[in-house]
């Protein structure tokens, strides 16, 4: 199973998520709250996801910011209090922006043209991190 834990992330994603976090919940704090739910994922887990139908992911092992350790993307969602899942995108957006002020070397997948990935967010460039 995937990473969730803070430690597998880049410092520099770490300290930007757990900056966010704080704002986000002090902006929004009727909103459901954000959580980690990947942060690093292994080569065989990556083409698990990558032969899924419904298609998930574009990237095959390797190819994900995902792969690496410490891994240089994270994915989200967000935690309504009865405890369910909300996956309305405005939540990604509004994390995103905070994210994207207190850091602009991350970048939002929810931003993306061709393949959108709003619970995703990885460093601009992350390939140069490697």
């Amino acid at each position: 199973m995937a990473s969730r834990k803070k430690e597998d992330l880049h410092p520099i994603l770490k300290e930007a998520f757990e900056k966010a976090e704080i704002e986000y919940l002090k902006a929004y704090p009727d909103s459901p709250k954000p959580f980690l739910t990947c942060t690093y994922r292994s080569n065989l887990e990556q083409d698990q996801l990558f032969s899924q139908v419904p298609k998930v992911t574009n990237a095959k092992a390797g190819q994900s910011p995902h792969n690496y350790l410490p891994s240089l993307a994270f994915d989200i969602a967000f935690l309504k209090p009865d405890k369910s899942l909300d996956w309305s995108t405005i939540n990604f957006a509004r994390l995103a922006d905070i994210i994207e002020d207190i850091d602009n070397r991350i970048e939002w997948g929810g931003g993306w043209i061709k393949f959108k990935d709003a619970p995703h967010y990885q460093l601009v460039n992350w390939k140069t991190y490697k």
